[in-house]
């Protein structure tokens, strides 16, 4: 994610946030944990213009009344509680945690969480290097000694260019010599580990890309004046003490299909079953070579059961 794409996400995570509180004050107490992510979203705010402020706030606020009526506990009034809401640090996401935004009620034991995207869909951006053993990281269980020989040459080959001071457009046939051969290693190494360790891994890859717990993504379309809300009722976390019962979603347990996407030597499609799909597709994330590359990685296609709602945009009054 580019620089000027953090600031805006940043500004746009405050956007919800205000909006949040200001819908929450009305009815009970309710007040933001200040931290080093608000200051940090605070900052960005503060860099986007008047008119650019007010749309954000329209995006944000359209999508409360549907949240609300999804969690009544949200509403639920008790004198002696007081609602909190904190953005937390973008370090969860390393550790499975992909909500940008919680709401908690301490007194009952009660949080849930929102994943903010503005203008994107995006599920994961995750890293390769040679130091990063994305099998550990991504399923708890360790990629082999030949994955690691079979990556190595790569890394050396960019390691060697960074010290030449190459940036990546310079680089000749970068598909052929980078991007296939890793793919090509990336995919066969987590074939092996599926055939070794069955269906939990199926369930974990999603879990790492979606986090272990439940959410609700919230994603800003702003050429269409819409924001949509995705609940990703996974763990049956989510919809508590709602007459809106939400169903809960099934975890995958095989994998169908890994391989290339037609005609492109840097994106893998990966399928699951229950409707699960994504795209992953490694690039790099500098101008400047270095010994690291990036996926960005997409959900492709989803179990029919994750509620998708469109929350059109109106002023407020």
């Amino acid at each position: 994610m580019s620089n000027q794409s953090n600031k805006t996400g940043r500004a746009y995570e405050y956007a919800s946030l205000i909006s949040l509180f200001n819908a929450i004050e009305k009815i009970k107490n309710v007040k933001i944990i200040q931290n080093s992510s608000f200051d940090a979203a605070l900052k960005s705010w503060e860099l986007l213009d008047k008119e650019t402020q007010e749309k954000y706030l329209i995006s944000a606020n359209s999508i409360i009344d549907t949240l609300f009526e999804f969690e009544p506990l949200i509403q639920e009034k008790n004198n002696n509680d007081i609602l909190e809401l904190q953005l937390q640090k973008d370090s969860k996401g390393e550790s499975a945690d992909v909500r940008d935004i919680l709401i908690i009620r301490s007194s009952i034991g009660w949080e849930i969480g929102l994943s903010v995207k503005h203008n994107h869909f995006a599920a994961k951006h995750s890293r390769l290097s040679p130091k990063i053993d994305f099998g550990k990281k991504w399923l708890n269980i360790p990629v082999s000694q030949n994955y690691k020989n079979e990556i190595q040459p790569i890394f050396n080959y960019l390691e060697q260019e960074k010290q030449k001071g190459s940036n990546w457009r310079d680089l000749e046939n970068k598909e052929d010599k980078v991007y296939y051969p890793l793919m090509c290693a990336f995919k066969n190494e987590l074939n092996r580990i599926y055939q070794q360790h069955g269906h939990i891994v199926a369930q974990k890859i999603v879990e790492y890309i979606l986090g272990k717990s439940d959410f609700y993504k919230v994603i800003s379309v702003d050429n269409q004046k819409k924001t949509q809300l995705q609940v990703f009722n996974l763990h049956q976390q989510l919809g508590k003490n709602s007459i809106k019962k939400l169903k809960a979603v099934l975890l995958p347990t095989e994998i169908l299909y890994l391989d290339f996407s037609k005609d492109k030597k840097n994106t893998l499609l990966l399928c699951l079953d229950e409707g699960w799909q994504f795209s992953l597709r490694i690039h790099n994330a500098k101008t400047q070579v270095e010994p690291s590359l990036k996926f960005d990685i997409q959900i492709k296609g989803m179990p029919a059961d994750i509620l998708i709602v469109d929350c059109f945009w109106h002023k407020s009054k």
